[in-house]
C-alpha cells in the first residue's frame, strides 16, 4: 500500500509546439497506464488503432481552431442548422467565423453531414495537416469539395493573440490531475470539457509495474497519526489485501468492485478557459468538497500565472 498527496501537471507544451498526435497518445495511454510504450514513432499506430476500434473519446484530447471565410452566408446557416456537437463559434465578420473543437467533433461533422460545404472544407484542410486522424474521411464520395470556403488553421501563437472574449471560448488547457476517485466523480460533471481517466478495469495493480500494491490519496480530513487516520489506513490496507486476493482468481474489472473512493486515479482534463474559470469558481470556493478544493487551490495559482486576465478575479478564493 502506498499513500500519496494529490497533484497536477499542466500539459501545454504539446499545444504550443503543435504536437497534436503526441498529445493524444500521452492522454490515451494514461487510461491503461502504458506510458512506457511511448516512442518517437508510436503515436500514429496508436491513434489509428483507437479510431479503428471506435474509442474516439481519446482524440478529444486536442483542440483545433480555424478561421473560416465563405462568400455565401448560407454556408454558416447550414452549419448551425446541423446543431454540431462540441463546437465553439465566434462571428468575426460578415463572411467569417472562428470555429474550434476537438478532432472528434470535426470527424463527427464530416461523417454526419458530409454534404455541408464547411464540413468538407474543414475535413480536407485537416486531412492535409493531420492525415493520421482524418485521412479515412476523404474517400467518401459524398464529402463536399467545400467550394467557396477558405479554411485557415490557427497556430498556438495566433490563438493566444485572440481578444479575451474569443480566447476564453477557443483556447483550451490540458491538465493531468492525480486525485482520489471521489473528486473525479464530481469533476466529470463539468462541460465544455473532455476527460480520460485511468481505468481500474484494465489496470492490474498486483503486477510488478504497479509495485504489486494499490495506491491511495492521503485524505485531507484526518491528521496523519490521529485515531481517525489510523482507522482510515487500516481500512485501506484491508481493501488492498482483499483486492489482491481477488486478482488471484478474477479479472481486474471484477476485483475493482472492492476498491474505495480513496483510490488514486489519474485524469486528463481538456477544457476551454471559459470552462476552467467556471470549474475553479465553483470548486475552489469554501462551499466545495474539501478534497476537491484541495487540488483546485493548487491549480488556481498556476492558472492565474498563465492567464492573469482570465483568472485573476478568482485570486480571492485562495484567502
Amino acid at each position: 500500500m502506498k499513500v500519496i498527496a494529490p497533484h497536477f501537471e499542466v500539459l501545454d507544451d504539446y499545444f504550443r509546439t503543435g504536437r497534436v498526435l503526441e498529445q493524444i497518445e500521452r492522454c490515451g495511454r494514461v487510461c491503461y497506464k502504458s506510458e512506457d510504450r511511448i516512442t518517437a514513432e508510436s503515436a500514429p499506430p496508436f491513434i489509428r488503432g483507437i479510431i479503428k476500434r471506435g474509442h474516439e473519446s481519446v482524440i478529444e484530447m486536442a483542440q483545433i481552431v480555424m478561421r473560416i471565410k465563405a462568400a455565401d452566408p448560407g454556408v454558416f446557416h447550414r452549419f448551425f442548422e446541423e446543431i454540431p456537437r462540441f463546437f465553439q463559434a465566434t462571428r468575426t465578420g460578415d463572411d467569417e467565423f472562428i470555429i474550434s473543437g476537438n478532432p472528434r467533433a470535426f470527424r463527427d461533422l464530416a461523417r454526419r453531414s458530409p454534404g455541408l460545404e464547411l464540413a468538407g472544407a474543414a475535413a480536407r484542410a485537416l486531412a492535409s495537416r493531420l492525415p493520421v486522424i482524418f485521412e479515412d474521411l476523404i474517400d467518401n464520395p459524398e464529402l463536399s469539395r467545400g467550394e467557396g470556403v477558405t479554411v485557415t488553421l490557427l497556430d498556438a501563437a495566433q490563438v493566444d493573440a485572440l481578444p479575451r472574449e474569443q480566447l476564453v471560448k477557443h483556447r483550451t488547457l490540458l491538465l493531468h490531475i492525480t486525485v482520489n476517485r471521489a473528486v473525479t466523480h464530481e469533476l466529470v460533471r463539468h462541460r465544455i470539457a473532455s476527460y480520460l481517466q485511468e481505468s481500474q478495469r484494465y489496470c492490474r495493480y498486483g503486477e510488478e509495474r504497479f509495485g504489486g500494491e494499490v495506491m491511495f490519496i492521503k485524505p485531507c480530513f484526518f491528521e496523519e497519526g490521529s485515531a481517525e487516520y489510523r482507522l482510515w489506513k487500516q481500512a485501506m490496507e484491508e481493501t488492498e489485501r482483499l483486492y489482491l486476493k481477488l486478482l488471484e482468481t478474477s479479472s481486474p474489472q471484477a476485483a475493482r468492485t472492492v476498491l474505495p473512493n480513496s483510490c488514486k486515479t489519474e485524469i486528463m482534463v481538456n477544457a476551454t478557459l471559459e470552462e476552467w474559470y467556471h470549474i475553479l469558481r465553483l470548486r475552489a470556493s469554501r462551499a466545495a468538497d474539501p478534497s476537491m478544493r484541495e487540488i483546485m487551490l493548487r491549480i488556481l495559482p498556476e492558472m492565474i500565472r498563465r492567464f492573469p486576465e482570465v483568472f485573476g478575479s478568482l485570486e480571492g478564493l485562495m484567502e
